[in-house]
C-alpha cells in the first residue's frame, strides 16, 4: 500500500476520546541538562493511547500541568481530531519557539494515532501495510568541555560494534580526531552533526569553515549534518560528492522546506515530532522514498513512549539506516552496563502505535 493510500486510511479510523491525562517526566540526561517531557494519555471505549510532547523548555512543561489542555473529548474520526488540534492553542502561554507547537501537536496526534489504531483493533505496521524490521542505531554524544573520547571509548567497552552520532564544536582539533581513530575508528562516526541551522538555542553552532575543513577530511564516509552554509563555508560544499553526504534536520517541517533546500538532497534527519501532524509526516516520507532521498530517524531525548514511536517508524520505513534512536539507556550521563546492541529487534507483540 502506497503511503498516500494509508494516510487517507488512518485519516478515516473512527475515534472516540473520554478523557485526557497529562504525566510530566523527567531524567538527567549525557548532555549535562535535564530533560522534561510530557506523555498524554487519551482514554475512550476501555482502551488508551499514549504520545510525549517533546518541547524543550522545562517551564512550558510546568505550565501545562498547572493550566491543562484544551477540551479534547468527542467523537470523531482521526482526521478530523487532527483538523481541530490544528485549529486550538494547546499552550497555556506563548511558547519561546514557534517550532514548539509542532513538538505538543504531535504529542497528542500521535497518542490520538495510538487510541484511534487500538479502538480498530488495528496496528500501524498493518494499516501501512509494512513489516517491523530490525533497527540499526547509532548512539549521539558530545565529547564534552574540552573534548574527549572517554564516553566512546566507555560505549565500545560495553557495546564493541556500536555506531555513533557526534556533534563537533569549535574546540575540537586534528588532536581530538586521531585519538577518535586510534580508540574507536573513524569508520564508527556515522553522522555528524554541526548544528549550524540551529537559531537562538542552546546548542547553536556558527558556521566554522576550519571544523567543517576538519570534519570532512577526517571522517571522509560519514553523514554531515546541518552544515551553515555561509560566504566562509559554502566553497567547501561546492563539489557533488560532499553535497551527496549532507543532511539536513533542523529546517525541516515538510515536504514545502525540503524543496526549499538549497540543493535537492541525498539524506534527511526525519523527526516526527518536528512535522506536528501524522498527515505530514507520511506526505513526507513518500516524498523522500519517491526520490529516493536516504533518510534515518531522529531523536529528541525522549523519555517515555516517544521513543518508541521514533523506533517504530524506523523499523517501518527506514531500517537499514544510521538510525538515531538509540535505547533511552544511552542517553544516561553514565555509560552503564546492559546497553542493547544494534539492531534493536521488534518486540514480539506490538498493539496500535507502540513499539
Amino acid at each position: 500500500m502506497d503511503l498516500q493510500t494509508a494516510a487517507d486510511h488512518l485519516a478515516d479510523l473512527p475515534l472516540s476520546i473520554d478523557d485526557t491525562t497529562t504525566d510530566r517526566l523527567s531524567r538527567e540526561t549525557s548532555s549535562e541538562f535535564t530533560r522534561v517531557t510530557t506523555e498524554f494519555t487519551l482514554t475512550g471505549a476501555g482502551e488508551s493511547g499514549v504520545g510525549e510532547d517533546v518541547t524543550y523548555e522545562a517551564d512550558d512543561h510546568h505550565t501545562l500541568a498547572e493550566h491543562g489542555l484544551p477540551d479534547l473529548t468527542g467523537e470523531f474520526t482521526f482526521g478530523e481530531f487532527s483538523t481541530s488540534l490544528a485549529d486550538l492553542d494547546l499552550f497555556p502561554t506563548a511558547p519561546d519557539r514557534e517550532v514548539f507547537r509542532n513538538y505538543r501537536r504531535w504529542g497528542l496526534e500521535s497518542a490520538a494515532l495510538d487510541l484511534a489504531l487500538r479502538q480498530s483493533e488495528t496496528t500501524l505496521a498493518s494499516e501501512l501495510g509494512r513489516s517491523r524490521d530490525p533497527v540499526r542505531f547509532v548512539t549521539s554524544t558530545r565529547l564534552g568541555e574540552p573534548p574527549t573520547t572517554d564516553r566512546l571509548e566507555q560505549l565500545r567497552e560495553r557495546v564493541p560494534d556500536i555506531e555513533f552520532k557526534l556533534d563537533p564544536t569549535t574546540t575540537w582539533d586534528r588532536e581530538l580526531v586521531t585519538r577518535v581513530g586510534e580508540t574507536v575508528g573513524t569508520d564508527a562516526v556515522q553522522i555528524l552533526d554541526l548544528k549550524g541551522q540551529y537559531t537562538g538555542t542552546a546548542v547553536d553552532s556558527p558556521a566554522d569553515s576550519t571544523l567543517y575543513e576538519l570534519v570532512l577530511e577526517s571522517f571522509p564516509d560519514a553523514v554531515i549534518e546541518d552544515p551553515a552554509l555561509t560566504d566562509e563555508t559554502e566553497s567547501l560544499f561546492e563539489e557533488s560528492a560532499v553535497r551527496e553526504r549532507v543532511s539536513w534536520d533542523a529546517p525541516i517541517h515538510g515536504v514545502s522546506d525540503i524543496e526549499a533546500l538549497p540543493w535537492e538532497p541525498e539524506w534527511l534527519n526525519v523527526k516526527p515530532s518536528r512535522f506536528g501532524s501524522v498527515e505530514s509526516l507520511l506526505e513526507t516520507i513518500a516524498y523522500c522514498e519517491e526520490r529516493d532521498i536516504s533518510m534515518y530517524g531522529g531523536g529528541q531525548f525522549e523519555l517515555g513512549v516517544g521513543r518508541g514511536h521514533i523506533q517504530l517508524l524506523a523499523s517501518l520505513c527506514y531500517p537499514t539506516t544510521p538510525n538515531d534512536v538509540a535505547p533511552g539507556a544511552y542517553n544516561d550521563p553514565t555509560v552503564g552496563d546492559g546497553l542493547p546492541p544494534s539492531p534493536l529487534e521488534p518486540p514480539a507483540a506490538s498493539d496500535g502505535f507502540r513499539w
